[in-house]
This record gives structure tokens, sequence and C-alpha cells, in this order.
């Protein structure tokens, strides 16, 4: 009768021994306590994702592309050449922006048409006419519209205002059937700076395809 019970009670210690054993594991390997170590790895190289891809964007600082832009057509033209040369893009704003009826060419009563006729009213304040690090820049795209024959004279406040001694200057254009013109060796006459490249013309519908080319041909 001892021997029976002896043999119970051990054989009772022994089961008690091996669920303890078993449970074990499931207590030790929490899932969360990895969780804020493998956060605490990821984090920083996400961030320094997002740091490449902003200086991705924005290039090696040695080009700026300037535009004037009246329609889009000329901004459509900037981003792609700053997609394509790694360049930081500068717009021209006129303090006073021109409205579509501003624009009007057909209209003898419209701004754009007043300030033709009236070369002294071409003086268009921007609201911003210089670059922050203008020195770092070595490479200057400047595009604008053609009206009359002629930059858009928007430009012209941001030529005159700045010295281009030691850049390069590539001005671009936009427009439905004028061509280029001398509308870039004027803007150089007006810089006195700067050794000014011969620009392109490109059409309303400008596509990358056309930059790309013409990038290519400049063998910057």
């Amino acid at each position: 009768m001892k021997k029976l019970t002896a043999f119970a009670v051990g054989l009772m210690m022994v089961l008690s021994l091996t669920a303890c054993s078993s449970g074990s594991p499931s207590s030790s390997s929490t899932p969360d306590s990895s969780a804020p170590e493998s956060q605490s790895q990821s984090t920083p190289s996400s961030e320094l994702a997002s740091e490449t891809a902003q200086e991705s964007e924005t290039g090696d600082g040695n080009t700026l592309v300037v535009y004037y832009s009246a329609t889009g057509n000329t901004e459509a033209a900037a981003n792609y050449i700053a997609d394509i040369t790694g360049g930081d893009l500068f717009e021209l704003e006129p303090a006073d922006p021109y409205t579509g009826e501003d624009l009007n060419y057909s209209n003898q009563d419209s701004r754009v048409v007043y300030e033709y006729n009236n070369p002294d009213e071409r003086n268009v304040e921007l609201v911003a006419d210089t670059v922050d690090n203008w020195g770092s820049y070595d490479t200057v795209f400047i595009g604008y519209p053609i009206w009359w024959g002629i930059a858009a004279w928007p430009v012209d406040g941001f030529v005159e205002a700045n010295d281009f001694t030691g850049k390069t200057v590539i001005p671009f254009c936009t427009s439905a059937s004028s061509g280029l013109g001398e509308s870039g060796e004027l803007l150089a006459e007006m810089a006195g700076t700067g050794n000014w490249l011969e620009g392109r013309r490109f059409t309303s519908r400008v596509s990358e395809a056309d930059v790309q080319e013409w990038i290519d041909g400049l063998n910057l």
C-alpha cells in the first residue's frame, strides 16, 4: 500500500514538472518585447531614404532653372530641364500677376497689349528677383514665352538684377508659332555678363523627349 502511495505521489510530481516546463517558452518569448528594437532600427533607415530622395530632387546645386510662365507651357519645359539636369527651380512671379484677360492679345485694351505698345510700362515688379546661394550656380537656364518676337518682359527684372559673371547662361522659350528670334541675344545684352549660349524654342506641346535631346546636345 505504501509502495502504491509513493508511486502515485511520484507520478504527480513528474506530471507537475512536465507541465511547468512546457509553459515556460510562451511566457519568455513575448512578441511585443522585440517590437521597440525593430522600430528603433528601421526609423533611421527610413529617414535616410527620405533625405536621399530630397537630395536627388535638388541636385548638386550647380544648375539653376529660372522661368516665367504665363500659361503653363514654359513651366512644363522648365520642370523637364530640372528633372534631367538635377537642377533647382526658381519661378519668376510678377507682384501683380497677369490674369487671363490681361493676356488677351486680341483685346487692344488688355494689359499685355498696353505694355507692348508702351515699352516704359514693361518694368514688371517681381515677388523676388534674386536667388539664395546665387554664387553656387555655374549654369543657369532662363525660360520664358515669346511675346511679339521677344522674351516676355517679366524676365527682364531678373536679368537686370543679377551678375552672371562666370556663369553659363542658356535661354529657352515656348511659343505656338514664333521662333526664338533674337530674344536670347537681347537678354545677353541686357545682362552684360555671363557666357550666353544659343537657346532653344519649344512648342506649346513640349515633351520630355524633346528636352532630353536638347540637353544631350549641350554636353554640359
